[in-house]
């Protein structure tokens, strides 16, 4: 049955901007892309997530512990992780009913992977047009109790740029976030 979606959640990786994740090269012993080293980070972290047995016969069952629905590839390639009808670990008290969308970056992130996420997050609102949209860091708590998240309430800047910014902007984002010329850090 499917779950009941009210969020779609867009995380980073917090890993160095422009930096594709793969390790080693592809057919050679070790190989692996960047959905795979994501869910050994989501396999070694404390306490570890772990994906249910069904779910992986389901749905890319090499990945045991990946807590998101989708990454998104420095080239704008999109890996699937979890099944969109599988319970998330990417937002704790959201991931019931929500998806899970990781840009692989810290805060700035390629062309490439700005149109992936424009043609992931529309796709995503057609399927679940309820849902809102936002950052991991909007899923905050607020500590000041203003009726409002900010900078000085989040637990996390995940992922990088104001989601809801992005959005009124019609889904172009800030300069300051795209990286251009390549890899940094």
């Amino acid at each position: 049955m499917p779950r009941k979606i009210d969020h779609i959640v867009i995380h980073c990786s917090a890993t160095p901007n422009g930096h594709p994740l793969f390790r080693g090269l592809p057919g050679q012993p070790g190989y692996m892309a960047a959905v795979d080293v994501i869910d050994e980070m989501h396999r070694t972290r404390k306490p570890p997530f772990k994906r249910n047995l069904d779910w992986r016969r389901r749905q890319n069952s090499r990945l045991g512990a990946i807590g998101y629905h989708y990454l998104v590839y420095t080239t704008g390639a999109v890996a699937t992780g979890r099944h969109l009808d599988e319970v998330g670990a990417h937002a704790v008290g959201h991931n019931a009913n929500s998806v899970g969308i990781c840009l692989i970056g810290t805060d700035r992130y390629s062309p490439e992977q700005w149109v992936a996420l424009v043609e992931l997050v529309v796709t995503l609102r057609r399927k679940y047009p309820a849902a809102r949209v936002c950052g991991h860091r909007d899923l905050s708590p607020d500590k000041n109790g203003d009726g409002r998240i900010t900078s000085i309430d989040w637990l996390k800047t995940c992922p990088g740029f104001d989601v809801s910014r992005w959005l009124s902007q019609g889904m172009t984002p800030d300069a300051l976030n795209i990286l251009n010329g390549g890899r940094e850090g």
